[in-house]
């Protein structure tokens, strides 16, 4: 009899596959669904399961019991923690370099650089909270390396993720400070660089290396270390590298 049912869930396991469940930061969002795609080439029978999130907030979740299997945070600081604290199996790995940019949906003269954020006609700021946030500490670590933070802090508007940054830039403020990688969806296309949008000068931060850890509670899923192994793939570096990433 035990025989029999464990046929039958080693038989269901085979035909319907295994769920991955993923907590990613919200950064990462734009290029996970070419990610999954390719992925899903390779492991027609698997699903994935998207939790977008700041990091922080992820991170506390998991701390917390959140049911998650892979995590790929915006920096190494909250992986490493959850490594350290026996709630990831091994150390993480940097996945990608993420960088920073300003976007306004009006046309602005960025051939001002970050100082352009002082000008009278900017009067709302869209930063990401950089409690929880990677993006945001390194948006508030450029502004005060161009020593302009404490003339523009009042025009500061606060998200809690960079996927709610970017929507506060989209429709609330005059310009936001969003990652990089969002330039490269569908959405967002039409805005040119140089007159919309412009990189901000790496050099006015520390470089935000992105990393992945398996969790402990996804240590025995196979289709879980395979994941992990795509995301260090050289494909999944091509896949970072068009929306925008640095790779190692």
């Amino acid at each position: 009899m035990i025989q029999k049912i464990l046929f039958i869930f080693l038989l269901q396991v085979s035909l319907f596959g295994e769920t991955i469940n993923l907590a990613l930061s919200a950064n990462v969002s734009y290029a996970m669904d070419t990610i999954k795609k390719e992925f899903k080439k390779l492991h027609p029978n698997v699903k994935i399961r998207v939790i977008v999130g700041s990091s922080g907030k992820l991170t506390a979740q998991i701390e917390n019991g959140a049911p998650y299997d892979i995590f790929m945070s915006a920096n190494m600081k909250y992986p490493q923690a959850l490594y350290e604290s026996g709630k990831a199996i091994a150390k993480p790995f940097v996945y990608a370099q993420g960088s920073l940019a300003y976007l306004s949906v009006k046309k602005r003269d960025f051939s001002q650089g970050i100082s352009l954020l002082q000008s009278d006609a900017i009067r709302k700021i869209a930063v990401a909270n950089p409690r929880t946030a990677p993006y945001g500490k390194a948006s508030f670590e450029a502004l005060s390396n161009a020593n302009i933070l404490e003339k523009i802090q009042s025009k500061i508007v606060y998200g809690e993720s960079a996927a709610q940054t970017l929507s506060y830039t989209m429709k609330v403020v005059d310009i936001g400070f969003i990652a990089k990688s969002s330039l490269y969806s569908p959405k967002l296309k039409r805005f040119k660089k140089g007159k919309n949008w412009a990189e901000v000068d790496s050099s006015l931060y520390t470089p935000i290396e992105q990393g992945v850890v398996i969790l402990q509670r996804g240590s025995e899923k196979k289709s879980v270390e395979n994941f992990y192994d795509f995301i260090l793939s050289e494909k999944a570096k091509k896949i970072f590298q068009d929306f925008g990433y640095k790779t190692l």
